[in-house]
């Protein structure tokens, strides 16, 4: 009679049990140095082997003379205890057997000695579904039995085991089976049952067992049963409802494309050839892992950006719970595609409105070309650093980074009272940011305009506005790894909002050099933050300092009775614009003062 591959290759030593090492040592210890307890528990992941070692472990401290803690298997109790009829190795199911009476005779049968063996050992499957009143009845015998039974408990689900019952036990919590293992063991039982195979199965064939080996070895005996010609991954993916990877690879085209009609047509496709919807999610999200690890990890090309797949494995991986339990998986796979493939389409239009909005005849993100050729310049400057003259005048040219400004929160409360707080936000955490060189307008009473425009924001501050722009900050998260508007994104993250009103809002920074930077690029800063947020409003930066030191003064004025007036924004007037040298400013940087400058 034909045995299934998961029976016939069950490990009959410890030797043989895969991905349990710190178990088998330690209950290898127990057979060699013969300190048994009265009772184990073993609970794990379904066929990772706490049945088989339960069973190599009954066998093991029966045994007479034992090798290196595994039975030896020729003396007279490991022939007997190998045996079917062994009525003293009993294995009881707690599934079918889970009554107060069942336990009551297990009750009444345990003080008999063994027949054969020198123990008496009771493996109960499933413990986990005893009734209360079973566990009850078993407490009393768990705790002091005779000295020849010995108990193992096996379960899946420890949580429903009374603590009262654990604490009696000795417990060994079996962990999954690492995927390489499961693959070499597949190997080795293809190897000796002349099975075909390309080795790009087996893999596939580890990860749906999710750690457990009788599923892998059974998904392997299912793919001998529907070819006898080499097994391939095609046949693992029509016998388990899933699809080839070409396909995979041509959905996952549509998906990141935008083509939502393909996708639809797709999966209805999927549907009507009767394919597993659930595993095909699981599928594609194992497909784009694979590739963001490889490109990470290796460097290897990626055809799709890497945060739009990000974006996908994370939703269908907090999504896979509901997906199981809808009542029409099909529907709800498609509304969340739909839904993913329209943020996708608007943040693309975004930035491609962004990228292409230009001002004088360039991009609203600036000329890059002199970053680009940086290091071209700084090679032509050494070879000129021999003409330049020995003394020179450091550029004094410093930023001031201010010191660390922190508000205290308790006095703060104390002057504005309750009845300020739906003007101002109270959060004044603070943030770092680094300066970069720019080369845009430089804008000489940029003071001047942001101390009119914190002036008219509290003037009309509201702290539903300012609850709406906190909230409108973190839809700037999702162009964080955007190629061309990430970093402004990521210098408007690092700011703290303040106050905000229809027209305008304050942010801050902690440091001084933020906010200059900042401010040198304060047009395009406006434009991508009004462009994700879908809204139009003036900037106001400042620093964190500055900010307290207007929050004082605005709470003293509120005290005092009066109330800010709205007053007119003056008009930007403009320095001339002044060409940005780099070979000249490295040439500081690298050289100090032995460059001269003319």
């Amino acid at each position: 009679m034909y045995r299934a591959l998961y029976r016939k290759y069950r490990p009959q030593g410890f030797d043989s049990v895969v991905g349990q090492n710190t178990i088998v040592k330690t209950l290898q210890n127990s057979v060699k140095n013969k300190s048994f307890s009265h009772a184990y528990m073993f609970f794990g992941p379904r066929g990772v082997g706490k049945t088989t070692a339960s069973k190599i472990f009954a066998r093991a401290i029966n045994c007479l003379e034992p090798v290196d803690g595994n039975a030896c298997g020729k003396c007279k109790s490991c022939v007997h205890s190998f045996e079917k009829e062994c009525v003293d190795i009993i294995e009881i199911d707690a599934a079918s057997n889970n009554g107060v009476d069942e336990i009551r005779e297990l009750k009444n049968k345990i003080s008999l000695v063994p027949a054969e063996l020198k123990y008496k050992v009771y493996i109960i499957d499933e413990v986990h579904m005893l009734s209360i009143g079973a566990f009850n009845a078993l407490l009393k015998t768990l705790e002091e039995p005779p000295e020849h039974a010995i108990f193992i408990l096996a379960t899946t689900d420890p949580q429903k085991v009374p603590e009262t019952i654990i604490s009696r036990c000795q417990c060994f919590s079996f962990k999954r089976i690492s995927d390489d293992m499961i693959v070499d063991r597949l190997k080795t039982v293809c190897e000796s049952e002349n099975i075909d195979f390309d080795d790009e199965v087996l893999s596939e064939i580890a990860i749906s067992s999710d750690g457990g080996m009788r599923d892998a070895l059974g998904a392997l005996d299912k793919l001998t049963s529907y070819t006898k010609d080499k097994i391939t991954v095609d046949d693992f993916a029509e016998l388990n409802g899933m699809i080839t990877k070409k396909i995979l690879h041509e959905f996952c085209n549509d998906i990141f494309a935008g083509n939502l009609a393909n996708v639809l047509a797709k999966i209805n496709k999927f549907s009507g050839d009767g394919k597993n919807l659930i595993q095909i999610m699981s599928q594609l999200m194992h497909f784009l892992r694979n590739i963001v690890v490889n490109y990470y990890v290796e460097n290897s090309k990626c055809e799709y950006s890497v945060d739009n797949m990000l974006k996908l494995i994370n939703i269908i991986n907090e999504k896979m719970f509901d997906i199981k339990k809808s009542g029409n998986p099909k529907i709800y796979i498609e509304m969340l595609l739909i839904k993913y493939i329209k943020d996708i389409s608007d943040k693309k239009n975004i930035s491609q409105e962004i990228i292409t909005q230009t001002s004088d005849e360039k991009s609203i993100l600036g000329n890059n070309s002199a970053v680009e050729n940086k290091e071209d310049n700084l090679v032509n400057l050494v070879k000129e650093t021999d003409k330049m003259a020995e003394n020179v005048e450091e550029d004094d040219e410093e930023y001031d980074f201010d010191k660390e400004f922190s508000d205290d929160e308790n006095s703060y409360d104390d002057v504005m009272g309750n009845n300020y707080n739906d003007v101002l936000s109270a959060d004044d955490e603070s943030f770092s940011d680094t300066d970069e060189d720019s080369s845009l307008k430089i804008v000489k009473n940029i003071d001047d305009i942001m101390k009119v425009r914190v002036n008219n924001t509290l003037a009309n501050a509201n702290k539903q506005i300012l609850n709406k722009e906190q909230e409108n900050f973190k839809l700037l998260n999702d162009f964080t790894f955007d190629q061309e508007i990430g970093y402004i994104v990521c210098n408007l993250l690092d700011a703290t909002v303040r106050a905000a009103s229809d027209d305008s809002i304050i942010i801050s920074y902690e440091y001084d050099s933020s906010v200059k930077q900042n401010l040198l690029e304060l047009e395009k800063i406006t434009y991508v933050y009004n462009k994700i947020t879908n809204s139009n409003k003036k900037l106001a930066i400042i620093t964190d300092e500055d900010w307290g030191n207007e929050k004082n003064k605005y709470i003293k004025s509120l005290k005092d009775g009066v109330q800010y007036q709205v007053i007119d924004e003056p008009q930007e007037v403009y320095e001339e614009q002044v060409k940005n040298d780099i070979i000249t400013n490295s040439a500081v940087e690298l050289f100090g003062d032995i460059v001269e400058i003319n």
